[in-house]
């Protein structure tokens, strides 16, 4: 599944658990062919709803779907779903505490040829701050495919942050994923890397680079936003007393945000934070380049873990 992208390996996953959940259904916005969730729609018409370009109603009929005792997956662009249907996922979704699932694609800048309009680069942000909302960021093709089931068997609203391309692969089939407990990648005593979505694998890059100059890293994937694994990030604070956070988002409000967060009230160390630094991102002609050029290389992490570490001595 390490060739897919994300957004396949989702698609492929949510046709898949259909055949085993007859409650499932999905819902898109004339974007199926992008979402692909299209897979889903081929296998079962009848449960599939085409809402037109009007995300914040397809919000609403997933709410009443929900209510009528179905399963609803909606799809969209995570730009869009953040921000136009914001108000409905905030009001009929999270304030109602209904079984709404936003698998939210394009996430990041990874619709790099479309421009800045098109990028979601403050959905973490956003939905984070809506109570009720768990949010779950895969780090590649195989981790977003495993959190299908998953998520649907979870009682409550969930936001999946989905690339439009694909990931250095980390995840392992068959490895045991859990929502609000992070992931330990690596061992290491000198630094912690803290990573989530598609920086997981830049950092696994990174930590490899810093542990060959003699930096003993520790790299934790936090793939749950939101409930945040504290003790774990705790644990890593008190035996590493240094960490970098890396997200394919704006550095303000996502995950840097929510470990500095967490750890002023509990182990203040030294944090640097890898993200894109609070500006609009250019268009791209290759994901990779414009991720790159936009503060998120493994030159950047490596940077920031040498910052950090001055600053711990």
């Amino acid at each position: 599944m390490a060739d897919l992208s994300m957004r396949e390996a989702y698609g492929r996953a949510l046709a898949e658990y259909g055949e085993t959940n007859p409650r499932l259904v999905a819902l898109d916005v004339d974007t199926s062919a992008s979402t692909l969730s299209k897979f889903f729609a081929e296998r079962f018409s009848d449960r599939f709803f085409n809402i037109g370009i009007a995300e914040p109603c397809m919000v609403d009929v997933a709410v009443g779907l929900a209510l009528g005792g179905f399963l609803p997956f909606i799809n969209g662009f995570a730009s869009i779903l953040s921000l136009r249907a914001l108000e409905q996922i905030r009001t009929c979704v999270c304030y109602g505490q209904t079984n709404v699932k936003i698998a939210a694609s394009y996430a990041g800048v990874s619709d790099f040829k479309d421009g800045a309009t098109h990028y979601s680069i403050s959905d973490l942000a956003n939905v984070r701050a809506l109570p009720n909302m768990t949010v779950i960021v895969p780090a590649d093709a195989a981790e977003a495919a495993a959190w299908v089931p998953l998520i649907a068997e979870y009682d409550g609203p969930v936001y999946l942050r989905l690339s439009r391309a694909g990931a250095l692969p980390v995840y392992q089939l068959g490895t045991k994923l859990e929502i609000g407990k992070g992931r330990l990648l690596r061992q290491g005593y000198d630094l912690t890397l803290v990573a989530t979505g598609t920086m997981v694998g830049r950092c696994c890059v990174a930590a490899e680079k810093l542990s060959a100059i003699g930096i003993d890293t520790r790299l934790l994937e936090v793939h749950t936003l939101k409930p945040l694994d504290r003790e774990l990030l705790i644990l890593a604070a008190e035996e590493t007393g240094a960490m970098v956070t890396a997200e394919e988002h704006n550095i303000i409000g996502g995950l840097g945000s929510a470990v500095a967060e967490a750890l002023a009230e509990s182990v203040p160390i030294p944090i640097e934070r890898v993200g894109i630094p609070d500006r609009f991102c250019l268009t791209g002609r290759d994901l990779d380049k414009l991720m790159d050029h936009s503060g998120l290389s493994v030159e950047n992490i490596i940077a920031a873990a040498m910052r950090v570490m001055e600053r711990k001595r």
